[in-house]
């Protein structure tokens, strides 16, 4: 039986020879595409049939007949010309068809792919696409439609017939993405070109669904799930587009976005925007520790201009200093202790000006002490 489990079929009393009057219940149509009669028609039967229905008759694996005509129709000699070649097939005992009612009305469906779309990118390489969405179709032919799905894929539910619907639109959609990418198209071109691609699957669907006795009327809400570190590269070549900044320039950014919700790096922050200001355009942001945490593998600070240059580099790209180890002087904060180039205005960590002596001079014992002491250690003497 298709859709839903059937209570007993309503017949009228009276009938001839255990003849019934067989109607699809309303309560029973509901996400259902067909329902099969659960016992065969016999002479005397009496079908109904509504607006938004088909009943057809099949037997030994064709359709004979169908009525898509609303009323009740009597299998009895009395309604030849209604009935006509079907009652060849109801002369005698054992002259017995099945009939499924069908619907007529456009239904809704879900599609999504179960293995995914390798698709070749030239910048990300081989990328899994997966697809999902929503179509609507309606059943045009319903002989044609039994006889397929009946008579050849012998499917058993309404599930059965939306199962392979389903896979038949997944293979149009990765076929139209195909075609679309002969023109250049690339992982990120594919949010843009869904219209394009809803549009050349609804023009290949009459040829491949005709077959079936089935019209796809819409494909709506149509989406392409990429891998998550490929969507992730995606929105960061995005914002860097708009932005208008490098690679370099976007992870800096990102660093002081990092910064400022951590109330710890406020300090930090504040001296390296000196320091980038001189240096121009958001490239010699001095970072602290915690800003330097997620990019000091890739990236390192000039110390000479404060710009940010690639780990790996010899020299400065902005000033042609000497980037390597052996060249690079460091001196303690006078306030924090942290090593920091020599010729940093401003400490990275504490926000420390540089500037200024770091040491003062006992006036009494010549002890030396740091800027910012009030007494000397040595003496007492008031600095």
């Amino acid at each position: 039986m298709f859709g839903k489990k059937s209570k007993e079929i309503p017949y009228s009393g009276g009938s001839v020879a255990g003849s019934i009057t067989i109607a699809w219940e309303t309560q029973f149509k509901e996400g259902n595409s067909m329902w099969k009669v659960p016992r065969l028609i016999r002479l005397n039967d009496n079908i109904v049939v509504r607006e938004d229905e088909t009943a057809v008759f099949f037997r030994d694996g064709k359709v004979l007949t169908y009525f898509d005509k609303p009323g009740r129709y009597a299998l009895t000699d009395f309604n030849a010309p209604v009935v006509g070649e079907l009652l060849k097939f109801f002369s005698g005992v054992q002259q017995q068809a099945e009939v499924y009612y069908l619907q007529r009305r456009v239904m809704d469906g879900k599609y999504g792919s179960e293995t995914p779309y390798q698709f070749t990118d030239p910048t990300f390489g081989v990328v899994n696409l997966r697809i999902f969405g929503e179509y609507r179709w309606q059943i045009s032919d319903p002989g044609q439609f039994i006889n397929q799905f009946i008579g050849t894929f012998n499917a058993a539910t309404s599930a059965d017939v939306e199962s392979r619907l389903r896979d038949q639109i997944v293979l149009l959609i990765y076929t139209a993405i195909g075609k679309i990418k002969e023109s250049g198209l690339k992982i990120t071109d594919l949010p843009a070109n869904l219209p394009t691609i809803e549009q050349a699957v609804l023009g290949l669907a009459p040829q491949n669904f005709q077959q079936y006795g089935i019209n796809i009327e819409k494909l709506q809400g149509i989406n392409i799930s990429l891998p998550d570190d490929v969507q992730k590269a995606i929105d960061t070549r995005s914002e860097m587009s708009v932005l208008g900044v490098n690679y370099l320039q976007y992870q800096a950014g990102q660093a002081m976005v990092d910064a400022s919700k951590n109330p710890n790096g406020f300090a930090g922050l504040g001296a390296g925007m000196g320091v980038g200001m001189g240096a121009g355009a958001g490239m010699g942001y001095a970072m602290s520790g915690p800003m330097m945490q997620g990019t000091q593998q890739q990236t390192r600070i000039c110390p000479k201009c404060g710009s940010i240059v690639p780990a790996n580099s010899a020299f400065c790209p902005n000033c042609g200093n000497d980037m390597r180890e052996s060249s690079v002087q460091t001196v303690k904060c006078p306030k924090c202790g942290a090593n920091i180039p020599a010729s940093s205005k401003f400490c990275p960590e504490c926000g420390q000006p540089m500037s200024v002596p770091t040491t003062v001079k006992c006036p009494k014992c010549g002890k030396e002490s740091p800027t910012g002491t009030k007494f000397c250690p040595e003496c007492g003497e008031k600095l």
